[in-house]
């Protein structure tokens, strides 16, 4: 996939594109806008900063076994996503949207698109872990697929498995 526009729910034009090598300092600067909360609801732990290998991993991926998008409005970074195979079918869904972007349809879009591309990858099954009170993680969850085959509640997370269709 090259870059794609969409329009967001209020009108916003936002570019789609495979994260790249040279998206470390945007990685970095989207990770130090988000709130504590918001970085807390992703990692599900604080984080404040990555590492130079954390920023390597995760913006030199091979768009097969491990792929990622970024959402880019004025040349600043508004959301990520990533699935990364973690079984020759089945791959771990990861989004995480700035604060001031939320609610505005992105990280739905996010999933289904990545969705749609783990596909072609032989991936039929999505898993996601999230806190136990993130609803919206749990929507964009569903916006990939209704057919849960895997959900548990341990210790206020929430691990959950979705079967892509046919």
């Amino acid at each position: 996939m090259q870059r794609m526009l969409h329009y967001l729910l209020d009108g916003t034009l936002v570019t789609i594109r495979p994260i790249e090598p040279g998206d470390k300092g945007l990685l970095a600067e989207g990770l130090r806008r988000l709130t504590p909360e918001t970085a807390y609801k992703r990692f599900l732990s604080p984080k404040v900063r990555f590492s130079d290998a954390e920023l390597a991993y995760l913006t030199e991926v091979d768009g097969h076994d491990h792929i990622a998008y970024v959402a880019v409005i004025d040349e600043q970074l508004v959301a990520v996503g990533r699935v990364v195979k973690t079984a020759p079918d089945t791959a771990d869904l990861a989004i995480v949207v700035g604060d001031a972007w939320q609610g505005h349809g992105l990280g739905s879009w996010l999933a289904r698109l990545l969705a749609a591309h783990a596909a072609i990858e032989g991936v039929t099954r999505i898993a996601g872990t999230m806190l136990a009170d993130n609803r919206p993680a749990l929507r964009v969850m569903k916006q990939v697929s209704s057919d849960i085959v895997y959900d548990d509640l341990s210790h206020g997370v929430r691990e959950i498995v979705t079967r892509l269709a046919a």
